[in-house]
């Protein structure tokens, strides 16, 4: 089994403090109580049947619970794994928990000498992915953070896109796009590379303008997307 992210972790449950941060769960209250593992295991499967993750990136809400899966292979771009390894700057600080890796994960890392000289959809794209099938491609989406990523697997019935943070809600993909106020100042602040961010995301309405019919898109965080994908 192959995940897309892993969100807090069950961690953030007993120990939200140190795994999350109390600023965070102060200003932001999120929601702590759905850990992924759990989910996996409300499914059917045993967690570690979860043998690959490819991670959009590793922000504490998406890279939480790779230390409820310690025996998968996490897939993740080069340039995220060195800002989480380095030095961090001030756009690092606040969303990286280094408490979060201490297990030791095991990084199969990426970089630009991977991609394809074959463009997905006029992106550039990593179509060999080590392990995992080749349905499942990595297309660097940077600027929300150095490293971003999003996450296309061709159905057989057309193309998902798992865009992680490129975006966040559903109205920036408009061709008039929209987003609140809140929405907006908060994407702002969190920007690591903001010209990359919003070149990708007019990249991005192009492509549901040009290719909508063949690829489905969306982000981690819009409840409107989720819902039309459940439908």
């Amino acid at each position: 089994m192959t995940l897309v992210d892993t969100g807090y972790g069950e961690q953030a449950l007993e120990r939200p403090d140190v795994w999350v941060g109390r600023q965070l769960i102060r200003q932001s209250n999120p929601v702590l109580d759905r850990p992924i593992a759990r989910q996996v295991e409300a499914l059917g499967f045993d967690r570690g049947d979860v043998r690959d993750i490819i991670v959009t990136h590793l922000d504490l809400d998406h890279a939480g619970g790779l230390a409820d899966f310690p025996q998968a292979t996490v897939h993740v771009f080069q340039d995220e794994l060195d800002a989480v390894e380095g030095a961090y700057g001030h756009r690092e600080k606040f969303r990286y928990r280094r408490v979060q890796f201490e297990h030791g994960p095991k990084w199969l890392v990426y970089g630009e000498s991977d991609s394809s000289d074959e463009r997905w959809f006029g992106f550039q794209a990593v179509r060999e992915l080590r392990g995992l099938p080749p349905q499942i491609l990595m297309v660097p989406l940077l600027g929300h953070t150095r490293g971003h990523v999003g996450v296309a697997v061709d159905t057989g019935n057309g193309w998902l896109l798992h865009a992680g943070d490129a975006y966040t809600y559903h109205g920036q993909m408009a061709v008039q796009p929209s987003m609140p106020l809140g929405t907006r100042v908060f994407q702002w602040y969190v920007d690591t590379r903001r010209e990359s961010r919003i070149e990708n995301q007019q990249r991005l309405r192009e492509l549901v303008r040009t290719n909508g019919d063949v690829v489905t898109m969306f982000s981690a965080h819009c409840a409107t997307e989720f819902e039309r994908l459940s439908r």
